[in-house]
């Protein structure tokens, strides 16, 4: 789809799988997890590679940030050549991918949630 929106929801940061439902899933894949993932409640991740078209992109960040669990902070993102969404529960980004200071804004944020700097290197130069 010309110019969609590319991104990875982690399955287990999921209390409302059922969001799941209404992305198109491009590929799945498991990964252990590890110390530095700082989940030791979740023993694996699933990494479900999701698409979604440009009319679709605001409505399912605010379905995504509903569906974020509530017991521990996750955020998921997706992107397309001009924007970014950093999704947090009840919190969304809508970041323009030229713009550092709104990538800052979304990185400070997570950190004060406690997410791990490593897992917020939200930038411009990641490509889609």
């Amino acid at each position: 789809m010309e110019n969609a929106f590319l991104g990875t929801i982690i399955e287990e940061s999921l209390f409302d799988k059922s969001v799941l439902s209404k992305l198109k899933i491009l590929k799945t894949r498991i990964s252990t997890v590890v110390e530095s993932h700082k989940t030791p409640w979740l023993s694996k991740w699933t990494l479900h590679t999701i698409e979604i078209p440009n009319d679709l992109a605001l409505q399912t960040a605010q379905d995504l940030s509903k569906a974020l669990e509530k017991e521990h902070n996750w955020y998921a993102d997706f992107k397309n050549k001009e924007l970014h969404y950093i999704i947090f529960r009840n919190k969304v980004f809508k970041v323009d991918r030229t713009s550092k200071k709104q990538y800052e804004e979304a990185k400070q944020y997570g950190l004060s949630l406690g997410i791990p700097e490593y897992q917020v290197n939200f930038s411009p130069q990641i490509k889609v």
